[in-house]
């Protein structure tokens, strides 16, 4: 006889039918697709993806693709971050990859050096008014401010004039990119001051991924702001008829999603020691779909950022699979488009099973 236990009207609960969480199912798929990329490495290959096979190279594991796995994908999954808590409100953005390139745009114009080697930066972007060689904290605050202002704009138009996120941060995307070319008419703007370029050197694009993954984490658990979060997303109506302001809380969501936004610009920038008007194109889609790979329910109220990490590494491992594999190029974008599909499909198959039962 299963262990059963009495709830609310007398309703039992067998703990024999109680699932594994959606994250376990992820985890699990990860490791699939990686033993997948392992024996097809063997396969066609003659040669690991995952381990060592070089004798003059120390190790077990391939040190340096696991470290490409999660270097491609931190810059991305910062921005997967603040997707995420939107998502769960059951709202949308598409805005965060231009946000990234405006953004990158702004704050390296403020971190650039007025010397490159013994002559003067005459390109720098504020040469002519002496604005080189800032403090680090400048075109770090400025940067933020700059991501913190296009989602203070879609929260706004979101929650007080009715337009749906869709809409709201489509408009967002576009303009965004305007203003990245716009910046300087379209010109690359490079040659940082050392302390930017650190924000971005090494693995320090994998550490901010790791702090701010935990961080919000913890606070979608554990704080009013993540049960407010979930419970908007589940039920819009119940949630205000519970006393959350809903409004304000959506701008807040979304203002912390430009926010992570224009880490994640200061971050990309700063490893590629330049920033371009077209930086972060198709970011925003790839954001979307290592949500939704994770776990994350389109229709909001469900999801959670260790679902999303996991989905950002699956990610990486299928791009990193694929470029092992020596698949050209055009042929990784064809799937990346197709696992974005596969991702919806997923995540509506999840529903119709959850409704089912």
């Amino acid at each position: 006889m299963s262990d059963t236990s009495h709830g609310v009207g007398g309703l039992s609960f067998d703990k024999s039918r109680r699932g594994l969480p959606a994250e376990a199912g992820v985890a699990i798929a990860l490791v699939l697709i990686v033993v997948a990329f392992e024996l097809l490495g063997r396969v066609l290959m003659h040669d690991s993806f995952l381990f060592n096979t070089r004798d003059n190279v120390p190790g077990i594991f391939n040190q340096a693709r696991l470290q490409i796995i999660i270097l491609q994908v931190s810059i991305i999954g910062i921005i997967a971050l603040g997707v995420t808590q939107v998502i769960i409100t059951g709202g949308i953005d598409l805005s965060s990859g231009s946000v990234v390139g405006m953004t990158a745009m702004i704050a390296m114009s403020f971190a650039q050096v007025g010397e490159i080697n013994g002559m003067e930066n005459t390109r720098a972007v504020f040469f002519a008014r002496g604005w080189v060689d800032l403090p680090v904290i400048i075109p770090i605050v400025i940067g933020l401010a700059c991501g913190i202002a296009c989602g203070l704009i879609n929260g706004l138009l979101i929650a007080y004039t009715g337009i749906p996120p869709f809409i709201a941060t489509l408009g967002m995307m576009v303009s965004a990119r305007g203003v990245a070319k716009w910046w300087t008419a379209g010109q690359p703007v490079s040659f940082p001051t050392e302390s930017y370029a650190a924000i971005g050197a090494g693995m320090m694009p994998v550490v901010i991924f790791a702090c701010l993954a935990i961080l919000f984490h913890l606070i979608l658990k554990y704080t009013v702001y993540g049960k407010h979060t979930y419970a908007i997303g589940s039920n819009e109506a119940a949630a205000r008829m519970s006393g959350i302001h809903v409004r304000r809380h959506k701008v807040l969501v979304y203002t912390i999603a430009g926010l992570l936004g224009g880490i994640a610009a200061i971050v990309l920038s700063s490893k590629n020691l330049t920033a371009q008007a077209g930086m972060g194109v198709m970011y925003e889609l790839d954001a979307i779909a290592m949500a939704v790979i994770g776990g994350i329910s389109l229709s909001g109220g469900r999801g959670t950022i260790l679902g999303t990490v996991l989905g950002a590494l699956i990610f990486g491992v299928i791009i990193s699979g694929f470029t092992f594999l020596r698949l050209d190029a055009y042929y990784q974008e064809m799937v990346k488009g197709a696992i974005i599909v596969g991702a919806v499909v997923l995540d509506q198959w999840r529903q119709h099973r959850a409704a089912i039962r």
